[in-house]
């Protein structure tokens, strides 16, 4: 009986750990990146692109607000909002923000406008256009 017992847990620790293998072998590969190809890093550029040029418009835009200010008059070519900081302490509201709020209080104070949703395609635009200034500056979020 007993050699019975032990080839019985010889073969269900066999069947145990060969499932733990098959599972973590099919994790594996979900974990995989998308193949994607030469054109689609072009296209995906050009996507980008065109939204960042749709945020540049935003900023200039005296429709964005309700007093004809515009963000570029106090941040020409995106300069001092420092998007590789957030989020951070923002003063102005009282807490740790993403920068999207941030562009809402700027929307709804200096500009008198009513505020963007967070998802929307102008606030994304924006903040493309925000980040794309400040290419190539080191990520120090929370850093005033």
């Amino acid at each position: 009986m007993k050699a019975h017992a032990i080839k019985n847990m010889r073969t269900s620790h066999y069947a145990i750990s060969t499932l733990l293998l098959v599972s973590i072998a099919l994790f594996a590969v979900t974990l995989q990146a998308d193949d994607f190809t030469d054109q689609d890093l072009k296209d995906w550029q050009a996507a980008y692109e065109s939204v960042v040029k749709e945020g540049r418009a935003a900023f200039t835009d005296p429709d964005l607000g309700n007093n004809g200010v515009v963000c570029a008059q106090c941040h020409p070519n995106g300069a001092n909002t420092h998007p590789e900081t957030y989020p951070k302490f923002q003063k102005q509201l009282g807490r740790v923000a993403a920068l999207w709020e941030m562009v809402n209080w700027c929307i709804l104070n200096p500009l008198e406008g009513e505020p963007l949703e967070a998802g929307s395609q102008r606030m994304i635009a924006l903040q493309a256009y925000i980040h794309d200034e400040r290419r190539g500056a080191a990520l120090e979020p929370g850093k005033h």
